[in-house]
């Protein structure tokens, strides 16, 4: 029984072209922390996180089906722009009729403008000015609704921090973390 835990992302690739299931089930594993990060930058009204997270490893299992070593770019960073890409069209998506319960969603972004790598090419400048007001209007929520608690909770939960690791650095008991998350829900869910 091979030890993939030496292996780098290369030689993983190599074992799956091979068709060993054991490899990919290790390398989605070895990126399911990025996945987990990037689906919390968006919350979706009327799903589940885990939904994002599902679409962030459909889009990882598009890098590994796509990636090709001879473009020189690491696995890692066309991993992280597949899974990117896969929850960004998830939420785009969303706002489409068709998506009812979809409909809306709030993008986690920082304010430094990550949100344009994200923008399709054949977006239109009124739709990029309604997303950045949509998020300097949803910055504006955060600031007037959240406690500095809450700030602080949503701040390390964004950043890839579990309920324990937040308890820990806030040195609080873990369910004043998860009673914080579901406030953070329920106040950023509400409408103005």
């Amino acid at each position: 029984m091979k030890d993939f835990e030496h292996y780098s992302d290369r030689d993983l690739l190599n074992e799956i072209k091979s068709g060993d299931d054991r490899a990919m089930d290790f390398l989605l594993n070895r990126y399911g922390g990025l996945v987990r990060r990037e689906s919390r930058k968006f919350f979706l009204a009327g799903a589940d996180e885990e939904d994002l997270i599902q679409e962030g490893m459909i889009g990882l299992f598009k890098a590994v089906k796509n990636y090709d070593d001879e473009k020189n770019a690491s696995f890692s960073t066309f991993a992280s722009l597949c899974v990117k890409r896969q929850i960004y069209t998830t939420v785009t998506a969303s706002k489409r009729k068709k998506h009812g319960p979809l409909n809306n969603y709030i993008s986690l972004f920082n304010e430094q403008g990550e949100e344009d790598q994200f923008m399709e090419e054949d977006t239109n400048p009124e739709q990029v000015l309604i997303q950045k007001e949509n998020i300097s209007d949803y910055y504006k929520k955060i600031e007037t609704k959240l406690s500095s608690f809450e700030k602080d909770v949503m701040e390390l939960y964004l950043s890839g921090e579990n309920y324990v690791e937040i308890a820990v650095k806030l040195d609080k008991p873990k369910k004043s973390i998860d009673n914080a998350i579901q406030r953070i829900r329920r106040k950023l869910g509400e409408e103005s």
